[in-house]
Parts: structure tokens; sequence; C-alpha cells
């Protein structure tokens, strides 16, 4: 991933202070940039070489919306799913789960909004709050691991 340490308010340091920053971040292969923000001095620079390096990354991978057709909820209508826990990890299981989560790139902003509200609306949120679940604790849900958020 391409870095960039930009050393601001450099009104403040000396020369010598300047020149062993640059030093140690250019012997590391960073690019290096020196900037006086409440002046926009050196900010210019600092854009072009953003700029630069943004243009060099690959494209964002974009996925097409998969529509899951009807008949798959109707099959998997019986919503069942069984939660163990174990050393303070909430394992949460069902076939049917495991195929909406292969399915959902976790990735993916809606995705991921979608299999939240999966979450909610098949009830295992709510069987997670019954077990005890506090806010923070692990949740596995196969090979997904997250932190509980209410």
């Amino acid at each position: 991933m391409p870095q960039i340490v930009v050393g601001n308010k450099v009104d403040l340091a000396t020369d010598e202070q300047l020149e062993k920053l640059e030093k140690y971040f250019t012997e590391r292969g960073y690019q290096y940039f020196t900037m006086c923000a409440p002046i926009a001095e050196g900010t210019q620079e600092i854009i072009n070489a953003v700029a630069a390096k943004l243009a060099t990354l690959p494209p964002i991978k974009r996925y097409e919306k998969e529509e899951i057709p009807a008949e798959f909820f109707e099959k998997n209508a019986d919503g069942k799913f069984t939660i163990s826990v174990q050393d303070g990890i909430y394992s949460v299981e069902g076939e049917w789960l495991l195929r909406i989560l292969q399915r959902c790139d976790l990735d993916d902003y809606e995705s991921l909004q979608y299999f939240q509200r999966v979450l909610h609306s098949s009830g295992i949120i709510d069987a997670l709050v019954e077990k005890g679940i506090q806010e923070g604790d692990t949740v596995e849900i196969y090979d997904l691991e997250f932190d509980f958020v209410p």
C-alpha cells in the first residue's frame, strides 16, 4: 500500500530536526513532505503526490447485486440456527445462514447491511441477547468473527 509521510508545523522545528525526520523516512522508502497548514505552505505538493499515488492504485472491486430468489427463503423458512458459547465466544450455526454468508461480500457496504438485517430479522440477535451476550463479546458465524454491538 503506497504511503506518504507529512511533517506538519515545520515552522516550529529546527533545520536539524527537519533533516533528521526527512532522513528517517526517506531511508525507509517513504515519500516525505513538510507543510505549515495555517499558511498552506507545502499543501499543493502533498496534493499532487497523493493524486499521483492514487492514480497507481488498482481499480476498486465492484460487485453486481445478486438477487436471492424467493424460493431460497421459502426453502429455508424454518430459519433454524444454534448458538453455543465456549470460552466467551458465541458461535452461531445454521445451514441456511451459511448459504447466505457465502453469497455476501462483506467488504461491500450494501451486502454487509443486508447480512445485518438477516441477523436481526431471523431472531439471531435476540437469541444472542437471551444467551447473555454483552457489547464487545465475540460472535463467530462460520469463518466470520466480529465484536457484538447492540
